[in-house]
């Protein structure tokens, strides 16, 4: 097991702090890590993509995953698949589209790992149909703070406090997840322009049930009676027949691709306001009024910022903050309310979806519930961010909604506690667990989880 002194940050590059990182190979130099962590305690890292401070552990250590990345069991009939926890999903991509089966949940990004996605308890373009990602785990292996193994499933505490619960219940080990059936590696894609938030929303809650896919890529800087304008897409995954004569040779082939570009490729602070502005006209403009059924690769499709390295520097060199809320049907008014206030304040946010989520899972720091999630993208240095937020974190809890954990750095715990109504369960099930912290993150900390 290889052990180094690193300073670490999250995706959008705050907050930086120090750790030490055990790279394990094996379960047993996990256990052997974990018991050894110290009094500062320990937290698993994957490939370094939740945005805020949830993988880091200032003075103390961090556990890199990646190198246990074991595609264990495949069940090519029914799409059941074991795992390690470090395995990524673009690796389950790789392996498992070419056998008829897709991931059944995929974020905007596919460099993501089966224990941090499970941590997280992330959510898709799909979730109004098939839920987070911890509904499709059918087990898994918990490291414990006492050092021990445990099988984990659904309909337990430890499994409602582990999904969602950012990796301070234990080490997820590995996972045994359900992937869904897809005939060819293509999508069918429509897309429609909406000419403000309202119509937006009528045509997101008049039609999104016959769609599997569902996003839309929302203007913050258009204002007046064109506020929230909007590029709505729905997708499908393609069947056989539509495809063109010479893809239907190799219906499932997983080509993904990258932009041939140096590491340095992104020039930092590339986004201001006048650019960002520049840009969402011209999105808004090419986007057709209605086309139906083009045809897409899944990467285009679900993943179109994994094809440019390091697109997180485009902030500059402050890093980026950012930010997600959900608030509940029939709270349209307080979603209203915070993309005027958001549009008002010219936050130049290139990177900025709204979606409809279905019923929530039962992690008890899950994020999604049903409503309306809007994610957002902002430059930190922008001139009392940091108040600003809080502001919206007021409106965002008053209307009964919360924030998203794996996104967060900057969250106060007094607002937590109003957003995560079993936070007291899950603070309950810890000090049960590890009595002596074995597991902490500058995330827990922060927040007093």
């Amino acid at each position: 097991m290889s052990v180094d002194t690193v300073s670490l940050t999250g995706w959008g590059r705050t907050a930086p702090t120090t750790a030490l990182r055990f790279r394990p190979r094996t379960y047993e130099e996990a256990a052997v890590a974990v018991r050894g962590c110290g009094p500062r305690g320990s937290i698993a890292r994957g490939l370094g993509r939740a945005y805020g401070d949830a993988a880091q552990n200032a003075g103390g250590s961090v556990l890199d995953m990646t190198a246990l990345n074991r595609i264990r069991t495949i069940d090519a009939a029914t799409g059941l698949v074991v795992c390690d926890a470090g395995v990524s999903l673009h690796r389950l991509m790789e392996v498992l589209l070419p056998l008829g089966w897709f991931v059944p949940v995929t974020p905007g990004t596919r460099y993501v790992t089966v224990g941090g996605a499970i941590g997280a308890d992330i959510h898709g373009r799909n979730h109004h149909v098939s839920g987070s990602f911890s509904r499709h785990v059918q087990d898994m292996e918990l490291l414990t703070a006492d050092g021990g193994i445990r099988t984990v499933r659904p309909g337990t505490a430890l499994f409602d406090a582990t999904a969602g619960g950012m990796g301070l219940t234990g080490v997820i080990l590995s996972a045994t997840l359900r992937f869904q059936p897809v005939a060819t590696s293509m999508m069918s894609v429509t897309t429609e322009r909406a000419v403000d938030l309202d119509d937006l929303m009528a045509r997101l809650t008049a039609s999104d049930h016959r769609y599997h896919y569902s996003a839309a890529w929302i203007d913050l800087l258009a204002r007046g009676r064109a506020t929230g304008r909007s590029v709505l897409t729905r997708g499908e995954h393609a069947p056989l027949h539509v495809l063109p004569a010479r893809a239907r040779r190799t219906p499932l082939a997983f080509r993904p691709g990258q932009l041939p570009v140096a590491p340095a490729f992104v020039p930092h602070g590339l986004l201001g306001r006048t650019s960002v502005a520049l840009f969402n006209e011209l999105w808004y403009r090419r986007a057709p009024t209605y086309r139906i059924g083009e045809l897409q690769k899944l990467s285009t499709y679900f993943h179109p910022l994994d094809g440019v390295p390091h697109w997180n520097r485009v902030y500059g060199r402050g890093g980026f903050v950012p930010y997600q809320f959900v608030v509940g049907f029939g709270q349209e008014e307080a979603l209203r309310r915070i993309v005027r206030r958001i549009s008002r304040r010219r936050c130049p946010s290139f990177l900025a979806v709204l979606k409809r989520f279905g019923n929530g899972d039962p992690g008890w720091l899950s994020f999604p519930m049903p409503g309306w999630t809007l994610a957002l993208d902002l430059p930190a240095t922008l001139p009392d961010l940091a108040r600003f937020l809080d502001e919206l974190d007021e409106e965002v809890a008053t209307a009964g909604g919360r924030v998203y954990l794996a996104k967060d750095s900057r969250l106060r715990p007094e607002t937590l506690a109003a957003m995560y109504p079993r936070l007291p369960e899950f603070r309950a099930l810890r000090a049960e667990l590890d009595p002596d912290g074995a597991f902490r993150s500058d995330l827990s900390r922060r927040l007093g989880l």
